[in-house]
């Protein structure tokens, strides 16, 4: 089992953890913001953030939601957090919903969830309006993140807080007394994917307090850190290593103003920590490295890597001295990405590595809290999700000739089950607490895990060789002028598959690399470049066939493709 490198705060549940860090931290930033004026920003201290949750919690409570359910959805913002923290830490159990989900979709959820108030911003006014109005659902107060007082039976949220704090001057300590039962449900999270496929994942207090002392063990963050928020709060991965995580060690939080906005606001805030999914890394990377080459620097660059993995040989750590300049592009503080949700091009952990930024990949499910394992301070290996984290047994479950088997893990930070879904429940966690994840894995002899791919995405040749499409897709990634790739195995005749390739490639990349323009001319180059990647692998993973388009891929909102949808598109044609 995994030793952890680092001491711990030990902590019961959120609410716990929100008390000591508050009494640790609580003069220091939790969340920083532009004002009006240009560069200045406006603080709020930690100190500052619970008391505010602390009056929310109370009005909550005041209004009888007690013991109730209650939604949130807004793009990420200080207000979310709120009203995250004041229904988790006291009041009932918080389902934060996913904010680019359609109307029909966002109203499914509700009833599935049984929710009987909603934490909104003004984004979503229409559609919570004509709920309000036909009472379709079980919601019973709808409050507004932007209103500053109620409006007819519209709450404002601002104005509970101020209501909150009133009751508690005048003693009433409902929601400061609370307690909490560590082991019940006390969130709900749905899967990412259509309403039909997600499920609602019933997480307890106990299970995030593992991972976050978990996490806190292995990966070193404290209070002069400062996150930037930019994957959806309600994901599980943003919400427990960012959010969750940054209150846990009196870090500060940012929010990211959008994709354009990332390089800006790293630099503008001082960002020094951020957790995102590999494909933003990846771009950054080599929108980085194309900078370089274009200024003529790349033999410069090459030469100081040498010299400073020679030194770190000895431990002689000049990275940020000798690159100094691009860290400065960066803001000069820029100390740690982490990326999860998917696989990390190998290449972008080495290159950021190699300049300074340590970059950790770690893995995780949203029904293990989510993180189950990561790289850390001081174990990593190139191409693996790291080892287990230390309160955590993993094993791999019908293993092949390559060493390859589906990934099992067993410990507190596996989930209660689905909600209202016993036979999916039973599937997933095994009578003896192990749980399927659904990703094919090798384990190496010193513990570092090393994914394949998804279980059901694996492509089964007729030999009964099998196709990992995401290890293809790294390779693919990698050709000039291709943004993403979907590699995918075509049914023939014969009962076999071909393999083939969807391609999106960048126009001007695609003419200003290989002058070429027409859709035709792009295939052609593409193919090209495919089949010196086939002289590189076994016959049987040869990729036989392309499709090219400018289009994006359909996505989850952690930028993961929706496969089977793809698939569709790709059969319908």
């Amino acid at each position: 089992m995994r030793e952890p490198i680092h001491k711990i705060e030990k902590i019961e549940n959120i609410k716990d953890m929100l008390k000591k860090s508050g009494e640790q931290f609580g003069d220091r930033p939790a969340y920083v913001y532009k004002t009006e004026v240009e560069g200045k920003f406006r603080v709020i201290t930690h100190k500052e953030f619970r008391e505010e949750v602390d009056c929310l919690g109370t009005a909550l409570i005041n209004l009888g939601l007690k013991d109730k359910r209650i939604a949130v959805i807004s793009e990420n913002r200080y207000e979310w957090g709120m009203a995250y923290l004041a229904t988790v830490c006291g009041t009932g159990v918080v389902v934060p919903l996913d904010k680019s989900l359609p109307e029909n979709e966002i109203e499914s959820l509700i009833n599935r969830s049984e929710v009987e108030a909603i934490f909104y911003s003004k984004k979503y006014d229409d559609v919570m309006n004509r709920l309000n109005e036909e009472g379709s659902t079980k919601i019973k107060y709808f409050i507004s993140m932007d209103l500053e007082e109620k409006q007819q039976n519209v709450y404002s949220q601002k104005e509970l807080v101020k209501q909150g704090k009133k009751l508690l001057v005048d003693g009433n300590r409902e929601f400061l007394d609370a307690t909490i039962d560590n082991e019940k449900m006390g969130i709900m999270l749905f899967t990412s994917g259509t309403t039909a496929q997600s499920k609602a994942v019933m997480l307890s207090h106990k299970n995030i307090a593992s991972n976050l002392m978990d996490i806190a063990s292995v990966i070193k963050i404290d209070e002069n850190d400062t996150f930037l928020s930019f994957l959806p709060m309600h994901h599980t991965f943003e919400c427990t290593v960012a959010f969750l995580y940054a209150m846990y060690k009196g870090a500060a939080t940012a929010f990211c103003e959008g994709i354009k906005h990332i390089a800006e606001n790293i630099k503008e805030y001082q960002i020094t920590a951020m957790i995102s999914v590999p494909i933003l890394y990846e771009n950054m990377y080599k929108r980085l490295m194309k900078a370089i080459e274009k200024q003529g620097k790349m033999e410069k660059v090459q030469k100081g890597i040498k010299i400073t993995q020679f030194l770190l040989k000895f431990g002689i750590d000049i990275r940020r001295r000798v690159f100094k300049d691009i860290h400065s592009n960066f803001g000069g503080k820029l100390r740690l990405f982490v990326a999860g949700g998917a696989a990390l091009d190998p290449e972008t952990e080495k290159g950021f590595n190699q300049l300074g930024i340590k970059m950790l990949q770690g893995y995780g499910l949203t029904e293990t809290s989510p993180v189950i394992a990561a790289e850390d301070d001081k174990y990593t290996r190139l191409g693996s999700i790291g080892k287990a984290f230390p309160s955590l047994e993993v094993k791999l479950a019908d293993v092949n000739e390559e060493g390859v088997g589906e990934l099992m893990v067993k410990g507190p930070t596996t989930m209660l089950g689905y909600y209202n879904n016993e036979e999916a429940t039973k599937e997933t966690i095994e009578s003896d607490g192990w749980l399927h994840t659904g990703d094919l894995a090798r384990i190496d002899k010193d513990g570092f895990i090393f994914i394949s791919g998804r279980k059901k995405f694996v492509i089964v040749l007729k030999n009964g060789k099998n196709i990992y499409p995401e290890e293809l897709e790294t390779l693919v990634n990698k050709i000039e002028g291709i943004k993403e790739s979907f590699v995918y195995g075509l049914p023939e005749e014969d009962g076999d598959y071909k393999i083939c390739a969807k391609l999106q490639y960048d126009r001007d990349i695609m003419r200003q690399v290989y002058n070429v323009s027409t859709e035709e001319e792009v295939k052609e180059v593409l193919l090209k470049e495919i089949k010196k990647i086939n002289k590189t692998m076994p016959p049987y993973k040869y990729i036989r066939d392309i499709l090219v388009t400018e289009e994006d891929f359909i996505k989850t909102t952690t930028q993961k493709i929706k496969r089977n949808e793809e698939m569709k598109k790709i059969l319908q044609k």
